[in-house]
């Protein structure tokens, strides 16, 4: 078993159960409200998810249906595309998987505690820059895109 520390916590590192992750795109990508935050040295903490939560210089808040968080910013840059002032939507695929325990999943924000059937998604095929997120949402959002290759 794997351990993560962070902020002076050691956590047990998620890791996927088996290699069945998926390639998924959002089924009608609906417009989140985003700032970035453009000051050089600002940096602030809260909590979220279960835990804390840290936002840096050029990382984004945003407002995701009445749900607020940040998002890194480079992980944003990749991800997101601007439909009009101040509205972006995902356009980027993630590759998600089922999760079969409980744990906490290492983020680039901080960390994320999620429960067993709660969905671990990667902005990376490589299983990088993840998040977690509860099923009936993300299948709410989601559908499987077959792979490009």
């Amino acid at each position: 078993m794997k351990y993560i520390r962070h902020q002076g916590h050691l956590y047990r590192k998620a890791e996927p159960m088996n290699d069945d992750y998926r390639r998924y795109v959002k089924k009608e990508p609906k417009p989140i409200t985003a700032v970035q935050l453009n000051f050089e040295s600002l940096t602030f903490n809260y909590e979220k998810w279960g835990d804390d939560q840290t936002a840096k210089p050029g990382d984004w808040v945003v407002d995701n249906a009445g749900e607020t968080y940040t998002i890194d910013k480079e992980s944003f840059a990749k991800t997101y595309s601007e439909v009009s002032a101040g509205q972006y939507i995902k356009t980027a695929p993630v590759w998600a998987i089922q999760s079969e325990e409980d744990g906490q999943l290492e983020t680039k924000e901080g960390v994320s505690h999620y429960n067993a059937g709660d969905v671990l998604v990667f902005n990376n095929e490589d299983l990088t820059d993840g998040y977690s997120v509860p099923a009936e949402k993300f299948f709410s959002e989601y559908e499987e895109q077959e792979s490009t290759e």
